[in-house]
């Protein structure tokens, strides 16, 4: 799998909030990942657009932020079009079908817009319109980066294949041994299978919900009975979610928030362990 991104260098500035873009970005991303089992390119592209009045979707005129993502995948039926916002519509074997809707949602609380064309057989792109701000950008604080690098065995719970091996590869670049599992009840037999081996994990990374499986609080509970003294970090991409905002509440050490940084991933292994 490839990716191909072109950014404009006179890019203007918008006003967002950048996890939940990035949120975005990650949820289409991923899906045109997805629609190419086989391999391909994800082309990426930001350009500045003016919109002019009358334009085919409910947005004012002005100027605005334009971000394509571009599969040559499977493609989208057109009857499957019409409800790919919906909640929970999904045409997967596994999934709870929120990644678009998700997106969606959070496009239109930044008064922007996002469009799918699809041909089956051809692939699908995706378009976000994100209003331009008028105002200069702020850059970020300065923060030196100390790298923090460890060891230990790391269990990874998941039911997406995908974010499971990018987990893996980030974790192992940070000195880590890694094993994933799709769901809880394979979490709760390879850790009972570590612990007898004399291999135990040094920290269980759940993801709180698997359609179809055992989540990650059900999972946390049958770990704690297993050994009670489990270090469990708890994972999703809804920030909003009341076991992320009040994670220690519910028994868990941390919190690892989707999608994943380095940055992010560092400082959470280092202080957990």
């Amino acid at each position: 799998m490839r990716g191909d991104i072109q950014i404009a260098a006179d890019l203007w500035p918008v006003n967002v909030d950048a996890g939940q873009i990035n949120q975005v970005i990650h949820n289409v991303v991923l899906n045109a990942m997805q629609a190419m089992p086989g391999g391909g390119t994800v082309q990426m592209r930001a350009e500045n657009v003016m919109l002019a009045a009358g334009v085919p979707f409910p947005l004012p005129e002005g100027r605005y932020v334009k971000i394509t993502v571009q599969d040559s995948g499977c493609g989208i039926p057109t009857e499957v079009l019409a409800n790919i916002f919906d909640p929970y519509f999904t045409t997967k074997a596994e999934g709870s079908g929120l990644g678009l809707t998700t997106a969606y949602a959070i496009v239109i609380k930044h008064e922007g817009y996002i469009t799918i064309a699809s041909e089956v057989g051809v692939g699908t792109t995706v378009v976000i319109y994100l209003p331009a701000s008028q105002k200069a950008p702020v850059s970020a604080p300065a923060h030196p980066h100390i790298p923090l690098r460890g060891s230990g065995r790391i269990l990874v719970v998941d039911d997406e294949e995908m974010v499971r091996n990018v987990l893996r590869q980030l974790l192992e670049s940070l000195g880590y041994t890694v094993e994933c599992v799709h769901d809880g009840t394979d979490a709760v037999a390879a850790y009972q299978r570590a612990q007898a081996a004399g291999q135990p994990f040094a920290v269980v990374i759940l993801d709180y919900t698997i359609p179809g499986g055992m989540g990650g609080l059900e999972t946390l509970t049958r770990l704690r009975a297993i050994d009670p003294q489990v270090t469990a970090l708890i994972s999703s991409g809804y920030a909003n979610n009341p076991v992320m905002a009040d994670w220690a509440y519910y028994g868990f050490n941390g919190v690892v928030a989707k999608p994943y940084t380095m940055a992010q991933l560092q400082e959470v292994m280092h202080n957990v362990l």
